[in-house]
């Protein structure tokens, strides 16, 4: 039988990792669903920032320039190729899916421990990927540096809820921190 302070840590430990995890998890929702309203979000972006509606990326410099030579691919892209859309709409589906997976986590912590280390590792592949990719398609370093940290500011709350987990697994005689 379960001491009630070890009862009591246990419930402090999983109220703390469930936190976290809807932290990281709300992140990753919002993050998904504002990449369906992609070309009217940065039209609002544009205008937020003073461009005119009708300007082109010649006209600025810096993150104002970049941001009216994105609107204005995407306001092309949209009226000659929109179904190159569908590759965004891909990308935000497969964010609410890998939010999905955490279901198991708020579940069951000790034995799906694996997930957070696998989003752990996730997070890390993010910065070759943003880094080599971004400069292949001309990304400004300053934007894909933007994109790492989405890795390294999401790691933290995972790295978190892991170690939760396995205290919770040292708490919890079923499981061991090696065996799940």
């Amino acid at each position: 039988m379960k001491s009630p302070a070890g009862s009591n840590e246990q419930a402090v430990l999983l109220k703390r990792l469930r936190l976290w995890l809807m932290l990281f998890v709300i992140g990753l929702v919002l993050s998904g669903l504002t990449a369906f309203p992609l070309p009217a979000e940065v039209d609002l972006l544009a205008r937020w920032l003073g461009a005119a509606d009708v300007s082109s990326p010649s006209d600025y410099s810096g993150l104002l320039g970049w941001i009216v030579r994105v609107r204005e691919a995407l306001r092309e892209t949209d009226a000659r190729f929109p179904f190159l859309a569908y590759g965004t709409d891909w990308l935000a589906f497969a964010h609410l899916v890998i939010a999905i997976a955490f279901i198991g986590v708020l579940r069951d912590p000790a034995r799906n421990i694996w997930i957070l280390e696998w989003a752990m590792i996730a997070c890390v592949a993010i910065i070759p990927t943003a880094l080599i990719c971004g400069a292949i398609r001309g990304i400004p370093l300053g934007w894909r540096l933007v994109d790492c940290s989405f890795g390294v500011v999401g790691i933290v709350p995972l790295w978190l809820c892991r170690n939760c987990a396995r205290k919770l697994c040292a708490l919890d005689k079923r499981f061991s921190p090696n065996s799940v």
